[in-house]
């Protein structure tokens, strides 16, 4: 018998070379003083060091560098942070000149064609996630301008977890898998992120965005994307206006509902990128319209939020988005690896007429990217990679380093010099040099936050009393689920108390659910409400919707023109039968099936449409994924179409969505309504 575990001297005994080796090397954290890794005590771990509350950061915080800098080197060579994502090339015209507000020539002449790349990306998960996890959107943006490449590198939601960028390292190391078992992947339900959270009150806001439906997009063709930061144009006469960047997509806003998301990342994980390959390829080019908020300067404490916070919005109704231009995605890489793997992006990639603001997460971003990419990318020549070079020509006295792909031919690398001319020479400002804002800044050096980034919630407030009651209650069970794998009960309860201060409604909502006691106070941090916010109010078209049309053998002759009318209406319908090959009609023609039931799956579908006659009804019987199939449609809200006997497999007959055109009805009606239902995109009053 093996007494081995009631010696306590047993585990010490059975250690091997290399485990006492490694214990040279552990270090336990609990308790101690929080140091550089130089070993210098410190004394401020969330604020980098400012020229005043409100300035710009100062390269001289050591502190925040060897943080960022270590962070950004963590991981060898997949991004740390959007690591999954998926791309396309496409082009940019703006609607009108914005001359009066920035001299970017990219933004002058709507005859100018700008050439683009889009990213779009999970924040959380690492490459082998799945697309439809509940996390934040990367969507980054390169213009490739005459004037040099010119990057807008943003999210689907617009605002941020944190407001300094010393913490970004923080956030992400909550939120990624936990370090001691590497669980969970891509998931922001356990301990250590709500740990953080409810330590971290600035990011409330932020939170009830990602709670929200906002974080389960039905497609990046149907996501908005914002700029998050504040930035400036800066225009000839060289009179500035602080603006954010709006993405508006013509398809509109639309989300997937979370049960829908759990299955669709069994049944395709990559579910995102094969629907925005698959309108590409088919010339269903995805189009987002260019919007603009813009502030004078003038105006900057006009407003009863800091518009440098990055974890606050601009409402919409205060401060309207005009939209300036259009961008169309239509054609797909080449190569995954060499375009989508290797683009590399930078907020400090700017072009004149674009400048920064001090926006503290801002500056310090404007340190990490490029610091990235020297670990990703092999050295500091990334810029040569095909999918990174400019199309303006580049000309500097840079040289060598890991991957140089550029011949520079002469004896000079140096400014400034006679032996060239003096060349490359610098540019003025009047002939297209980039030149920096004149801000005036003063004020002592500090590691502090300006008083007016400390409300955390009466925007988180204004987002709840924006949304619908569908909304609300996705939000509410999006807390549940998430909470619901919290281990630590007091952090399930910290949580509810945190949201207490946000709305006392919500809390209570919440804490009904996760076993915790509800708040004892009732009220809201705020009465405001913007309707931008509600995805209710999105624009609401039918168009590249994927309808399942079941059928078998047998159906009726009705369905070709009913699928003749989505057809023409842009949707996207494709049969779905017991087994595939083709089928006959009850007296004449044949359709092929795109999808077995075996292989199929409601939740690839946008909607469902039910072919009329009893022989192909029969038919579809025979598998018994068919009912399955249609219920699963209704319980997530989608609309269903029935012709004929096709309705007598449906779970109900009545209900917001759906559609049934009974024997020898005219089916041009019939049609008309089913795609109506198909643009509402879901019905939700099955739900209330």
């Amino acid at each position: 018998m093996d007494n081995s575990n009631s010696n306590p001297n047993a585990n010490n005994q059975n250690k091997t070379s290399k485990d006492q080796q490694l214990e040279q090397f552990t270090v336990d954290n609990d308790g101690k003083n929080l140091t550089t890794n130089q070993g210098l005590n410190v004394s401020e771990d969330e604020h980098s060091l400012k020229v005043g509350e409100r300035g710009p950061t100062l390269m001289e915080d050591f502190h925040f560098r060897e943080k960022m800098t270590h962070f950004d080197h963590e991981r060898i060579p997949e991004r740390i942070v959007h690591a999954r994502g998926f791309g396309a090339h496409g082009y940019f015209q703006v609607y009108e000149s914005m001359k009066d507000y920035t001299k970017a020539k990219f933004l002058q002449d709507p005859s100018v064609v700008t050439p683009v790349f889009v990213r779009f990306s999970t924040v959380a998960g690492s490459r082998g996630s799945a697309d439809t996890v509940r996390d934040v959107r990367g969507f980054a943006t390169k213009f490739y301008t005459e004037e040099g490449n010119y990057d807008l590198v943003g999210n689907n939601m617009p605002v941020f977890f944190i407001q300094d960028a010393m913490k970004f390292p923080d956030f992400i190391h909550a939120v990624k898998p936990e370090p001691h078992n590497e669980i969970p992947q891509a998931q922001s339900a356990h301990d250590t992120f709500w740990d953080f959270v409810v330590h971290n009150t600035e990011s409330a806001h932020m939170i009830m965005w990602a709670m929200s439906d906002r974080s389960l997009p039905r497609s990046f063709r149907m996501m908005e994307g914002f700029g998050v930061h504040t930035f400036r144009f800066v225009n000839e006469e060289g009179k500035a206006h602080f603006v954010k960047f709006h993405w508006k997509p013509v398809l509109g806003t639309h989300s997937l509902v979370w049960d829908e998301t759990q299955k669709l990342a069994g049944k395709d994980p990559d579910f995102n990128r094969r629907d925005l390959w698959d309108a590409i390829e088919s010339g269903n080019y995805p189009e987002y319209e260019f919007g603009v908020q813009m502030i004078p300067e003038e105006a900057e404490f006009d407003f009863n939020f800091d518009i440098l916070d990055p974890t606050k919005v601009w409402p919409e109704e205060i401060i309207p988005v005009k939209i300036i231009g259009k961008m169309t995605l239509n054609r797909n890489t080449d190569n995954f690896f060499a375009e989508t793997e290797q683009i590399a992006f930078h907020p400090g990639h700017v072009v004149p007429g674009i400048d920064f603001t001090n926006d503290p997460l801002l500056q310090g971003r404007l340190f990490s990217y490029t610091d990235t990419q020297l670990s990703r990318l092999g050295g500091p020549n990334f810029h040569e990679i095909p999918i990174n070079r400019s199309v303006a020509p580049v000309h500097n006295n840079q040289r060598d380093g890991m991957h140089r792909m550029t011949i520079n031919k002469g004896p000079v690398s140096y400014h400034k010099n006679g032996i060239a001319g003096n060349t490359p020479k610098p540019v003025p400002p009047e002939k297209g040099g980039y030149e920096h804002y004149t801000e005036k800044v003063e004020g002592r050096k500090v590691q502090a936050r300006s008083d007016s980034f400390k409300d955390h919630f009466s925007q988180a407030a204004m987002f709840w009393n924006s949304m619908s009651d569908v909304e609300k209650m996705h939000i509410v069970s999006a807390f549940q689920f998430e909470l619901g794998k919290v281990q630590r009960k007091e952090i399930r309860q910290q949580v509810v108390d945190l949201f207490a201060h946000v709305d006392s409604d919500l809390a209570t909502r919440i804490s009904e659910g996760i076993g915790t006691i509800p708040p004892q106070t009732s009220g809201s941090a705020s009465s405001e409400s913007s309707p931008a916010l509600s995805m209710m109010n999105t624009v609401k078209l039918p168009l590249t919707r994927k309808v399942a049309v079941l059928a078998g053998n047998g159906f009726t002759d009705e369905l070709p023109f009913v699928l003749s009318q989505l057809q023409q209406a842009g949707i996207i319908a494709e049969v779905v039968s017991p087994k595939l090959g083709t089928i006959k009609g009850k007296t004449s023609g044949e359709l092929e099936v795109q999808h077995s039931l075996l292989g199929a799956d409601s939740v690839l579908f946008d909607a469902v449409l039910v072919a009329g006659g009893a022989l192909s009804v029969s038919e579809l019987l025979t598998e018994p994924k068919t009912l399955d199939f249609i219920k699963e449609a209704y319980q997530h809200f989608k609309p269903i179409g029935a012709i004929a006997e096709g309705a007598n497999l449906l779970p109900s007959a009545n209900g917001e969505g759906i559609v049934i055109a009974q024997e020898n009805e005219e089916l041009k009606p019939f049609g008309q309504a089913f795609m109506e239902a198909i643009a509402a995109h879901r019905h939700w009053t099955r739900a209330i």
